[in-house]
């Protein structure tokens, strides 16, 4: 069905406001126009409505019963045009950037702060990307990520964000309290895509702690370092992870360290990396950002 054919925006435009103020001098004020113009645009209107809309009356106007039925219609149509068009202008102020992480990372350290981040910055969007392979941030996949390991990151400014410590946690009804507990109960492994003499297993945890006899490689394994912090939390067994992705459940109780010692691996804290063009004002919020909760953390 085709629409009806309507009178010219202008007109409808310059009666809105007519019939909102109650005189044409106030609409010519409000829409730049004389109010000839004004004057002309109605009469306009009501030559092809076939009605009259107004009742000239002294210092103001007086609607018709025909306009009384069309201004409400004009009015509320209006502020839905200034809404839309002051959301899309919103819309274009606001900026956005995207910072990639690893998976446990993101689910455990970053998605927990986003809020501070929303309310430092309410004018940036921040896109989180999760993925355990590292991102081109050449070619703009990301405008920064959070990379873990020795480095060097060619290419990229590279900052230190947070030392890695590793130590036995569990679930606090385990009642864990010296190292040997650990034979009652199953190990639970992250596995590392790149394992070097270094990484943080059981077997190296065990030589540090001095423990012989524990079957270090028995227990169950997962592809993802969240799920073992899930695994741990559920109470399916004893994890050796990452104090600073953990400290959230340490602090609220789910999780608890029954012993020590642990691992401490100087050479492999979280960096912060971006490229090395001069950051531009939405990575300098983000890196700032990123520092204070580091710290606090």
């Amino acid at each position: 069905m085709s629409r009806p054919r309507l009178p010219p925006l202008g007109a409808l435009r310059a009666f809105e406001a007519a019939a909102r103020l109650a005189s044409f001098k106030r609409a010519a004020d409000e829409l730049s126009v004389t109010p000839t113009a004004i004057s002309h645009q109605i009469r306009l209107l009501e030559e092809q409505l076939g009605v009259r809309l107004f009742e000239r009356q002294t210092r103001r106007v007086a609607l018709t019963a025909e306009a009384a039925l069309l201004y409400p219609v004009l009015r509320d149509g209006f502020d839905a045009f200034a809404e839309a068009v002051a959301a899309i202008a919103a819309r274009r102020r606001r900026r956005a950037l995207t910072l990639s992480a690893t998976l446990s990372f993101t689910a455990k350290w970053l998605v927990p702060r986003v809020a501070s981040f929303r309310a430092a910055q309410p004018q940036l969007d921040l896109r989180l990307h999760a993925s355990d392979d590292p991102v081109d941030l050449a070619a703009g996949v990301a405008d920064a990520a959070i990379r873990y390991g020795r480095g060097p990151y060619p290419g990229l400014i590279a900052e230190r964000l947070i030392e890695n410590r590793f130590a036995p946690v569990c679930n606090p009804r385990l009642g864990l309290r010296r190292p040997q507990d650990l034979r009652e109960h199953a190990l639970l492994h992250s596995e590392w895509r790149h394992p070097t003499a270094d990484t943080p297993t059981w077997r190296n945890w065990c030589a540090l702690a001095g423990v012989d006899g524990l079957e270090v490689d028995a227990g169950l394994r997962f592809t993802d370092e969240s799920h073992a912090i899930q695994a741990a939390i559920a109470g399916h067994g004893v994890a050796l992870l990452s104090l600073a992705l953990v400290a959230d459940d340490l602090a609220a109780g789910t999780l608890v360290q029954p012993f020590a010692p642990e691992l401490a691996l100087d050479g492999y804290p979280h960096w912060l990396v971006y490229p090395q063009r001069a950051p531009r004002a939405e990575v300098t919020a983000l890196r700032d950002w990123l520092r204070a909760q580091a710290a606090a953390a």
